[in-house]
């Protein structure tokens, strides 16, 4: 019998940063950049779920950043300014998990320059949620 996903937004936020610290360690390790998206992108999934589910929405399982964050803004319009976040971030996720001929390599430069942005989305979440 499959295991039933926890509905507790701090659960969701306590994997997330889990997955934060990977992104870290891989930075500094000059690691592997699609591994470090990969974990970007988890964690982003993962607060915008724990969000999400603080505000009483029904758990889904999707992957799709653009689609949850499109969530978020009904409740909070604020979330906007993660968009660009969450279109890069998406695409991080199919990147480190199957083979693409010819597409552009993520970098561990990349995935700098979007960790600050996911640092600011975690914020807003964790203060909007704590209220």
């Amino acid at each position: 019998m499959p295991a039933k996903e926890s509905l507790y937004p701090r659960d969701w936020f306590n994997k997330a940063l889990q997955d934060v610290r990977t992104v870290e360690i891989l930075l500094r390790a000059q690691g592997d950049a699609e591994v470090a998206g990969f974990h970007l992108q988890q964690a982003a999934e993962k607060y915008l779920k724990g969000y999400l589910l603080s505000q009483g929405w029904k758990l889904e399982r999707i992957h799709n950043l653009e689609a949850l964050l499109n969530e978020a803004i009904r409740f909070d319009p604020g979330f906007e300014r993660f968009r660009d976040l969450c279109e890069e971030a998406t695409d991080l996720y199919t990147f480190e998990r199957y083979p693409f001929f010819g597409r552009p390599g993520v970098s561990l430069d990349d995935i700098a320059r979007l960790l600050p942005l996911l640092n600011d989305l975690i914020q807003k979440i964790e203060e909007t949620v704590a209220r």
